[in-house]
């Protein structure tokens, strides 16, 4: 095949790969507007079935690493196609489930998928023209926000006129076709790594990880000064402190920390962790204050369909935003994207002081801030792929997106005590975020944005986007 036919036919390798990651990112979701009834469909407890949602995040954690090294290892393509296969498993699982065990593990298997994103991300540098390589992440970056943006009515909608069930039944059948699409129009890719796969290393990080997010996600609920989380962040440190000093002495590492604390990758990986907590932070309290009743004076009285029609345009501006990310990395650099994303992300939490008190204010806050992260999102991987080589182009990736999940750890648990203790009785018992527990969480995501803006100003001087892609990224082009 001539050089000509990777720049026909990346659109459709991009557009597969997009959808992928849409597909993905619609389990982080996906369970949400089911979240009241989960302990009446599985006869548990409502602590039990947080779990339906909290495995999916400590699954997504530990395999989006031991995946992206994989890639590198094995193909990307072929580890997109395995990332597919749990999908599907995962999604027929949850829709014959009765009980709470088999709808757990069914959703742990959906978290399995969520490497698909990095995994594309990084299959880019193989696979599309130098020339459509920066709005192609750019894209594919943004399929995280748009993904979570369309589960919530999806799924609303979907749970209120028909069984809960169809729900998963439809995720297996777009696992189904995904994985049919990348078959059939993803070309291969080879192995841009040698040496072997760190078994020591993937389960220190898998026992690292889960219990560090186990610690922050159920810390709430637990006790902050209980045995239990006291002794899971405990574990936490001593393991991932142990797994630091053997990734450093092992030949082939799941992860290269000397690539890792190159000044480029490092505060790239600070400033996601950061960035995903200013990400994540107005998607727990805007959709709160959407649907508190609005006879507290504060909420707006939407239903769960509604709000989540009300959040969809933000993940829709992320995807309109990305071409303009791109152009603006390729003339600037990707530090200043992410520079601009994180203050744009600043902005429109800061915007929300103003707009509360209205559906259209809170659409106006909910598509500023999300402009911004597509603007940082679509920017990290080219900082990460312009200071890595080829070979390590999947673990740095997958590693990058796991900085991003711990900051959205963080700031559930975060904005979680903040509401929490701001928080007041109404009718009947319950108990609600106040007005201004909402605005001070939202000024901590003001915050939290300005410091990421402060991380990738740090970040060393510019370097266009596809320049150091470019340089050393064979195009292949056999299928």
């Amino acid at each position: 095949m001539d050089n000509s036919a990777p720049a026909t036919r990346s659109g459709g390798i991009v557009t597969v790969l997009a959808v992928a990651g849409i597909v993905a990112a619609l389990m982080q979701t996906l369970v949400v507007p089911l979240i009241g009834d989960l302990p009446r469909i599985l006869d548990t407890t409502a602590s039990n079935a947080s779990w339906v949602v909290t495995i999916t995040l400590l699954v997504g954690a530990v395999a989006t690493p031991v995946t992206g090294r994989l890639g590198d290892l094995l193909g990307k393509r072929r580890m997109l196609l395995f990332c597919s296969v749990p999908l599907v498993i995962g999604s027929v699982t949850c829709a014959l489930a009765t009980s709470l065990a088999p709808m757990v593990i069914g959703r742990g298997l959906q978290g399995l998928g969520m490497g698909m994103v990095p995994l594309g991300i990084s299959a880019l540098r193989e696979l599309v023209p130098p020339q459509k390589l920066g709005s192609s992440i750019a894209l594919i970056s943004a399929t995280l926000g748009i993904g979570g943006a369309l589960g919530l009515p999806i799924s609303a909608a979907v749970t209120q006129n028909t069984s809960w069930r169809v729900l998963f039944w439809g995720c297996a059948v777009l696992s189904v076709f995904i994985g049919i699409l990348i078959w059939r129009l993803v070309p291969a890719t080879p192995a841009m790594a040698t040496g072997g796969f760190d078994y020591v290393g993937a389960v220190g990080l898998g026992i690292g990880l889960v219990s560090l997010l186990l610690a922050v996600s159920k810390g709430a609920v637990w006790g902050w000064g209980s045995a239990e989380i006291l002794g899971l962040f405990a574990v936490s440190v001593n393991v991932l402190l142990a797994w630091g000093w053997w990734e450093l002495r092992t030949r082939d590492p799941l992860v290269n920390l000397r690539l890792a604390a190159g000044r480029q990758v490092l505060l790239t990986n600070a400033a996601s962790v950061v960035v995903g907590f200013s990400m994540y932070a107005q998607s727990l309290i805007i959709p709160q204050l959407l649907q508190l009743p609005e006879s507290t004076g504060y909420g707006l009285g939407q239903s769960m369909l509604a709000m989540g029609l009300w959040m969809l345009p933000g993940g829709f501006v992320m995807m309109a935003v990305s071409p303009v990310g791109a152009k603006l990395s390729a003339a600037r650099g990707p530090k200043v994207t992410l520079v601009l994303g994180a203050l744009v992300i600043a902005l429109g939490y800061g915007s929300s002081m103003l707009l509360l008190g209205s559906t259209w204010g809170l659409l106006v806050v909910v598509c500023i801030s999300n402009a911004g992260v597509g603007l940082a999102y679509g920017s990290m991987p080219a900082l990460i792929m312009g200071a890595v080589p080829p070979s390590a182009t999947g673990s740095a990736n997958s590693f990058n997106t796991l900085m991003r999940s711990v900051g959205t750890s963080v700031a559930a648990a975060v904005v979680g005590v903040v509401l929490a203790q701001m928080s007041t009785t109404i009718g009947g018992g319950h108990t609600i975020p106040t007005e201004a527990g909402f605005r001070t969480g939202l000024l901590i995501g003001c915050g939290v944005a300005l410091v990421a803006a402060a991380i990738a100003a740090a970040i060393p001087g510019r370097k266009p986007a596809p320049s150091p892609i470019e340089t050393d990224a064979p195009v292949v082009t056999k299928v």
